[in-house]
């Protein structure tokens, strides 16, 4: 291991996926030795399917970084000649289970960083489901990965304010910038022994669940009943799944995407909505297109 200032440096494998982790991708290269990255492979997309490589792999390709996107799920006897030398592994938002022999591999072992303040929001969606709770502070938290989702040791947390109008895009952006001027100011302690890893509280450990596009369908009943909830459900579920329901339209159910709503005096009201097949529009205005719809 080398010096840069008073920084540790050391080799780091890097394991990721989507847009939002490349900030703690720049700080991982400027301040140690980035040998590789593990993604998620290429997959098709749009009408055209044309193949498309995630984030990290664009990121890496142009900085000439080795990219490894066969690492199976769950294989417990991985060949992993491929890795190059490295004494520590960092994974964010990978999207794949990583096997032991990987975890064995390194050193130093992986540090996993993860949304929310565990035990607290394990699993596939902490972020949208802190909003969708109506929790005020959430926070990051930094494990060493053993076999089980989000189990290991707490290396360290910090914490953070959710926004009243933070959305599931604003809030992990925020929770992932932080992050890595946070790990660049831990790694160095933890490499050197001098943090002391607390076992996680399995009696306080919550679970969130992999999020799929029915979740987003809101009843009438709910709309009317559980405002603010769904007000949040808007905000965490954006973009993806986003927020919906079914309309009557001159006697044909059609379905009506809730983009954007705020709370007044307790009640709903809804702000940018988008009819199937039709472009965004204000609520206003889709009232004047279809004034007898029925909710």
């Amino acid at each position: 291991m080398g010096r840069s200032g008073d920084i540790v440096t050391t080799k780091i494998i890097f394991f990721g996926t989507p847009d939002y982790v490349i900030p703690i991708l720049e700080s991982l290269h400027k301040y140690h030795k980035l040998v590789a990255v593990v993604t998620q492979p290429p997959k098709e997309a749009g009408r055209k399917k044309k193949m498309t490589f995630s984030p990290v792999d664009n990121w890496a390709h142009k900085r000439k970084i080795p990219v490894i996107t066969n690492l199976p799920a769950g294989k417990a006897g991985l060949d992993i000649s491929e890795f190059p030398e490295a004494n520590l592994g960092v994974v964010a938002s990978y999207g794949k289970i990583i096997p032991q022999s990987v975890i064995n591999y390194f050193k130093y072992g992986i540090l996993n960083i993860h949304p929310s303040t565990l035990p607290k929001y394990r699993g596939a969606s902490p972020i949208q489901q802190q909003i969708i709770d109506g929790v005020k502070e959430t926070g990051v938290s930094i494990i060493k990965m053993d076999k089980l989702m989000d189990h290991g040791p707490i290396v360290s947390q910090f914490a953070e304010q959710i926004d009243k109008t933070d959305t599931n895009e604003t809030l992990r952006e925020n929770l992932f910038e932080r992050s890595a001027q946070f790990l660049i100011d831990l790694i160095p302690n933890y490499l050197s022994g001098k943090i002391n890893l607390k076992p996680q509280d399995e009696d306080h450990a919550t679970s969130t669940k992999i999020i799929d596009k029915d979740d987003g369908y809101v009843t009438p009943a709910m709309l009317a009943q559980e405002p603010e909830k769904v007000e949040r459900m808007i905000r965490a579920y954006k973009p993806w799944p986003g927020i919906y329901t079914f309309v009557e339209i001159e006697g044909e159910k059609k379905r009506l995407k809730i983009l954007k709503a705020h709370i007044e005096e307790g009640k709903l009201v809804l702000d940018k909505v988008q009819l199937e097949g039709k472009k965004t529009v204000s609520f206003e205005e889709f009232g004047r297109g279809y004034p007898d719809f029925v909710l």
